[in-house]
C-alpha cells in the first residue's frame, strides 16, 4: 500500500473488528500474502517512502485489519500465506493462529506453502486448513534453542566495566554486562521460561494436527524431516512445487477465481508527467487531510521496545517508547469524548524506572474514566509490566514473556576505554555525591548504599503498583512472585499476573464490550505523521507539536566509538542478524544506564526460529 495513501487509514478510518460483511464484487478472490522479515507491532511513526512507490514494512496492526476484512468479505474464497522468510515473534505467531481459526470458522480456506519451515513457522503453518511443502524441502522440526549473549568479554577488550546492584535475586538484566554466563537464579528462570514456551508450542501443534502431546514431543525429538518423511508422519498435508501448487489452487476454486496479491492495498496517484502542474494537484489533494470523525473510537496506544524518558525515537538502535509521547497519547485519549476505550499494546522489556512511572501514572488517571485494557506482545516484562499492571484487564499470549518484578541499578565505568583511545580526564568535584553517576570509577561504599536505598524505594513502589492494580487477583504472596522472576503468559495466568490469554484482536473486542459499543473505529495514538503533515509544518501552516516523534539518524553513544564495536557490528549484521540485534539492544541499555542509575528492565528472551 502506498504510504501517502495509507495515512488516511491511520487517522482512524479503518474497519472495526466487528464490521458488517463486505459486499462481494463480481470476481471471487484467493488472497495471497507473502510475509518477509520482521513484522512490526505498530504502523510507522512517519510514512514517506510510499510517495516514491516503495512498499512499507508490514505491521501487525494493518495485517490484523486486513485479515478481519477478508473474513467478512464474501468474495474471498481462500487465503494463501508464504511465510518461509518471515521473522515472527512467538506472540505474533499465536495471534495469527487465532486469526486462522476465525477465518476457517467463516468458511475461508487457509493455505500455507512452505519450502523449509522451522519450528516457529511450522507452529503457524500447522493451524492452516492445509500445509503444502516443496517435495525436496526440509522440515526443521528440531526443538527450541536459545543462546543469550554475554558481553563482559567484549567490554573487557574495550575497557568498559559495569557496576551493578539489583533488588531481587532473579533480576538478571545486568548479568550480560558483568558475567560470561548466567547465575544460578538466572539459569533456573531461563529453564522455566524455556519449558513454558516449549510446552505452549507443543500444545499448539498437537491441537492443530490432532496429535497427542507425547506424539508431538517424540516427532520433534526425531527431527528434522525431509518433505516426504514429514508427509508420511502426518506433519504436512501435501507435496508440490510452487507452480503446481498454484495451478491446483486455481483448479480447485475454478478458473474464474483470481489470485490477488494486493488485497487491502490502495494504488497511489497516477501522475501525468507530461503536465508540469500535475504534481501540485496531488499535493493539493494530500493537504486536504482527513476530516475528524464523529464515530465512536477505541484508541490503540503502543509501548514498543525499550522505555525511555522524553519522546519516542527511531534511530540506530531501533525504536524506543518515550514517556512524554505515550503520556500525552493516554491523556489525549482520556480527554476525547469520541474515544470510548483504550487498548495499550505493550511489547517492551522495560527500561527507565522514571519513564515507566510517568506512563503508569497516566494510566492510573485514565482508569475508572474509560475501559482500559492491555494487550501484551512478545514481551511485557519489568517496566513493560509496570505500565500494564493497572489495567482493568490484561491479555497475554501463552508465549508472552512477562513479570520480572524487580529493580536493577547499573552504571558504566569507561576510564580504561578512553585510555585505550588516548584520552585522559581530570576531575573537579563539589559535593560528596556529585560523582554518583560518574563513569570514572565504580561506586564506593557510601555511594552504593545510596543507590541501594533508591532501588529499594523503587522496588517498593513497583510492588505497590502491582498490588494496586492486581489486588486479590494475585495468587499467593507477591514477594514470592517478584524478585525479578519471569513468566510465560500461561504461567502468568496461573499466578494472577494476567487475566486472559489472547491477542490484540481479543483485547480490542473486550474493550468494545466493556464500553458497550458495537460499531467503532480504531484510532492509533499518537496519530502517525504523514508527508502532508511535514509539508504543512515546513510551510508554517500548523504549529510545532511539542510531543512530536523524534527521528534520529546518527548514534552518539560513546560505546559505538570503540574500534572493537565498530568492527564487530558490520560482521554480525551480515553473518548473524539476531546476534546483531541483541548487541544493539545491549548498547541501547548501556546508553540508558549512562543517564539513569535505576531501571526496570528484563532479561533477553528466547525466540523460536
Amino acid at each position: 500500500m502506498k504510504r501517502w495513501v495509507r495515512h488516511l487509514m491511520y487517522a482512524g478510518l479503518v474497519l472495526p473488528l466487528s464490521a458488517a460483511p463486505v459486499r462481494a464484487d463480481e470476481t471471487e478472490k484467493i488472497v495471497h500474502f507473502r510475509i518477509t522479515g520482521p513484522v512490526l507491532e505498530s504502523p510507522p511513526t512517519l510514512a514517506l517512502g510510499g510517495l516514491f512507490g516503495e512498499d512499507e514494512p508490514l505491521n501487525l496492526f494493518d495485517l490484523l485489519k486486513t485479515l478481519n476484512r477478508a473474513r467478512t468479505d464474501e468474495s474471498v474464497r481462500a487465503l494463501i500465506f508464504d511465510v518461509d522468510e518471515a521473522a515472527l515473534g512467538l506472540s505474533q505467531i499465536q495471534e495469527l493462529r487465532q486469526q486462522f481459526k476465525r477465518l476457517r470458522a467463516a468458511d475461508k480456506d487457509v493455505w500455507i506453502y512452505s519450502e523449509a519451515p522451522g519450528l516457529g513457522t511450522y507452529l503457524l503453518a500447522s493451524s492452516a486448513t492445509k500445509l503444502v511443502m516443496m517435495p525436496r524441502g526440509e522440515l526443521g522440526l528440531v526443538g527450541l534453542y536459545s543462546t543469550p549473549m554475554y558481553f563482559k568479554g567484549l567490554l573487557d577488550k574495550i575497557g568498559v566495566e559495569f557496576d551493578v546492584v539489583h533488588c531481587g535475586a532473579y533480576k538478571a538484566a545486568g548479568e550480560p554486562f558483568t558475567r560470561t554466563g548466567p547465575s544460578k537464579e538466572a539459569d533456573e528462570d531461563m529453564k522455566k521460561l524455556m519449558d513454558g514456551i516449549y510446552e505452549s508450542i507443543i500444545a499448539g501443534i498437537a491441537e492443530s494436527r490432532k496429535l497427542s502431546v507425547d506424539e508431538v514431543r517424540k516427532l520433534i525429538d526425531n527431527g528434522p524431516y525431509s518433505a516426504k518423511e514429514a508427509k508420511e508422519a502426518g506433519l504436512v498435508d501435501d507435496l508440490a512445487y510452487r507452480e503446481d501448487f498454484l495451478r491446483s489452487i486455481k483448479k480447485r476454486y475454478g478458473s474464474e477465481a483470481k489470485i490477488v496479491h494486493t488485497y487491502g492495498k490502495k494504488s497511489g496517484p497516477e501522475i501525468d508527467f507530461a503536465n508540469p502542474f500535475a504534481i501540485f494537484k496531488i499535493f493539493g489533494e494530500m493537504m486536504k487531510g482527513t476530516k475528524p470523525s464523529d464515530e465512536n473510537a477505541i484508541a490503540v496506544i503502543y509501548v514498543e521496545s525499550i522505555i525511555m524518558t522524553g519522546r519516542s525515537q527511531d534511530d540506530f538502535f531501533g525504536k524506543s517508547a518515550g514517556s512524554d509521547t505515550i503520556r500525552k497519547a493516554i491523556d489525549d485519549a482520556a480527554k476525547d469524548d469520541r474515544v470510548k476505550a483504550v487498548v495499550l499494546r505493550v511489547d517492551s522489556p522495560g527500561g527507565s524506572a522514571i519513564a515507566s512511572e510517568v506512563i503508569a501514572e497516566a494510566a492510573k488517571r485514565l482508569k475508572g474514566e474509560k475501559p482500559f485494557v492491555v494487550s501484551m506482545g512478545d514481551v511485557a516484562a519489568s517496566g513493560g509490566y509496570y505500565v500494564s499492571c493497572l489495567a482493568d484487564c490484561i491479555f497475554a499470549q501463552p508465549g508472552t514473556i512477562t513479570g520480572s518484578i524487580g529493580v536493577i541499578g547499573m552504571k558504566p565505568v569507561t576510564t580504561e576505554m578512553w585510555g585505550k583511545l588516548g584520552i585522559s580526564r581530570h576531575e573537579y568535584k563539589r559535593g560528596d555525591s556529585a560523582d554518583l553517576m560518574s563513569s570514572v570509577r565504580p561506586w564506593n561504599e557510601d555511594h552504593r548504599a545510596r543507590i541501594n536505598k533508591m532501588m529499594n524505594r523503587v522496588y517498593k513502589e513497583f510492588k505497590g503498583r502491582v498490588t494496586e492494580g492486581r489486588g486479590r487477583k494475585i495468587k499467593g504472596d507477591l514477594e514470592d512472585l517478584a524478585g525479578g522472576r519471569v513468566y510465560t503468559g500461561g504461567q502468568a495466568l496461573d499466578v494472577g499476573l494476567v487475566d486472559k490469554l489472547g491477542g490484540l484482536d481479543d483485547a480490542i473486542r473486550y474493550a468494545a464490550d466493556q464500553a458497550e459499543i458495537s460499531k467503532y473505529e480504531l484510532r492509533i495514538l499518537p496519530k502517525p505523521k504523514t508527508f502532508a503533515d511535514l509539508l504543512a509544518k515546513s510551510m508554517g501552516l500548523e504549529p510545532e507539536d511539542e510531543e512530536d516523534v523524534s527521528i534520529r539518524t546518527s548514534a552518539r553513544s560513546p560505546f559505538l566509538l570503540s574500534p572493537a564495536v565498530q568492527a564487530a557490528l558490520p560482521a554480525l549484521e551480515a553473518s548473524d542478524p539476531q546476534a546483531a540485534a541483541a548487541l544493539k539492544a545491549a548498547l541501547r541499555q548501556m546508553e540508558m544506564f549512562r543517564k539513569e542509575a535505576v531501571a526496570l528492565i528484563g532479561p533477553p528472551i528466547p525466540r523460536p526460529r
